[in-house]
């Protein structure tokens, strides 16, 4: 079983896209995917088709009020893709889990109950490098990161390196960068040609030979509760994500 945070503090990066689409895509290939939104934005959660406010409980509940997971879990429109619920009431959650014991381990330790039924968890995290984060990079294996080609693609990043780092040496020995996913790229424009190069220069071998495109279908995929799989399953950028599942 993978377990993959996908994160970047930098918002807009295309996590919540990488994550929802790679899910939809590795479950259309047999896999067994649960998708765990943990934004209290619940962009995930609302681009496959949810509404918030369409779940009695969220992963709020199980952060903060000790619910189980598998009481929460709910299938999508996807066979074999679930997905773990946000809400709103989630941006409140790192204060209510300060005085918490064992706090960066909450979500580790909800999820170690239902992972043996997954082949993939992939967790789409805020874009900050909160307490909300920290569970996640705790709980995860690997992190994949999303980073647009665009001129602030780098700022920050040492910040997350560092991060990452920490929690590595004290809470997740386990914990590695796995790939680095370039998105909105367009090879027409130098300044995509001239950050993939830097990228791929700052992480030396981690960089997915596939790039993301800027694509139309999959900005509007979003707007009808679908993913690219469902949305324009025969197009360009469908195949390019698809490609992700290969490594």
């Amino acid at each position: 079983m993978r377990f993959i945070a996908i994160t970047n503090q930098k918002g807009g990066s295309g996590k919540t896209t990488t994550a929802v689409n790679l899910g939809a895509c590795l479950a259309h290939l047999g896999q067994r995917v649960l998708l765990v939104d943990i934004d209290p934005q619940a962009h995930a959660t609302i681009h496959l088709g949810f509404k918030p406010s369409d779940f009695g409980s969220s992963i709020y509940d199980v952060l903060v009020n000790s619910r189980p997971v598998s009481i929460i879990i709910s299938d999508t429109q996807v066979e074999g893709l679930d997905i773990l619920p946000s809400h709103i009431n989630l941006s409140a959650a790192e204060i209510e889990l300060v005085n918490i014991v064992g706090r960066e381990s909450v979500l580790k330790d909800s999820l170690a109950r239902v992972k043996r039924k997954y082949d993939y968890i992939l967790i789409d995290c805020p874009p900050s490098l909160g307490l909300l984060t920290l569970n996640a990079l705790n709980a995860a294996q690997e992190v994949f990161v999303p980073t647009e080609t665009e001129f602030f693609a780098l700022e920050g990043m040492s910040k997350l390196m560092r991060t990452i780092e920490i929690i590595t040496q004290r809470l997740n020995k386990k914990l590695e960068i796995t790939g680095v996913i370039l998105t909105k790229f367009d090879s027409r424009k130098n300044i995509c040609r001239d950050v993939a190069e830097k990228v791929e220069d700052y992480f030396k071998g981690k960089v997915f030979d596939t790039k993301i495109r800027d694509n139309v279908k999959l900005a509007e995929a979003p707007s009808y509760g679908q993913p690219i799989t469902l949305y324009a399953p025969n197009s360009t950028v469908a195949r390019i994500i698809g490609d992700l599942q290969s490594r």
